[in-house]
């Protein structure tokens, strides 16, 4: 993982081009969609939908543009319906996506909540991943910084992670390296990309 959230460059793995921007990046920093039977535009967040994907980046401008420009039609070749909440409906998913993941992270053992054990975790070494609620305090989230080489992960609402750590709401929580941290962090990164307000008042840096 690289610092300040980024993951690491992944540049041997398989990549696409953007329909909306004409880059090609890994796939894990774009989004997959499918045109359905209906000849609507799908959301494929998990890329496992048959029919042939059309690929946009992560971020929330590409996605409007794409779906303002008829791009979605040019790239299925065929022409295809958008639907007015398709951006909204890729960041619920991909919020919904990084939240199981926690959880699955939770139930392994690899991932605490509270200010208290996140604490004890940065100071033992045993976070990789710092993450705090956007809508939390400023003044509370600065008290802890991100591990060294470290990700932070700052834009999910206190609710999100409450859902994530089967709380009502969480501020503070932190991951241990292996399992699926490095997917957390990647689903966070295109979430980010995607979420208007991706908020992140804590102390990136370690």
């Amino acid at each position: 993982m690289g610092r300040g959230g980024a993951p690491k460059d992944r540049s041997d793995g398989p990549s696409r081009k953007c329909i909306a921007t004409g880059e090609v990046q890994p796939k894990h920093g774009l989004i997959r969609f499918v045109v359905g039977p209906d000849n609507q535009v799908v959301p494929d967040i998990l890329g496992k939908l048959p029919g042939r994907g059309i690929w946009v980046a992560a971020d929330r401008g590409a996605l409007e543009t794409a779906a303002k420009k008829r791009l979605f039609s040019r790239g299925a070749k065929a022409q295809v319906s958008v639907p007015d909440t398709l951006v909204e409906e890729v960041e619920r998913q991909l919020a919904h996506r990084v939240v199981e993941l926690i959880s699955l992270q939770r139930k392994a053992g690899k991932a605490v909540a509270g200010y208290e054990k996140v604490k004890s975790w940065l100071q033992m070494e045993e976070a990789e991943v710092l993450i705090q609620a956007s809508d939390g305090s400023g003044r509370g989230k600065s008290k802890l910084s991100t591990p060294h080489f470290g990700t932070y992960i700052g834009w999910l609402t206190a609710d999100e992670l409450g859902l994530a750590f089967g709380r009502q709401t969480v501020i503070h929580g932190a991951l241990a390296s292996g399992g699926l941290t490095q997917r957390v962090v990647e689903e966070a990164q295109r979430l980010k990309g995607v979420r208007k307000n991706e908020g992140g008042n804590g102390h990136p840096k370690g």
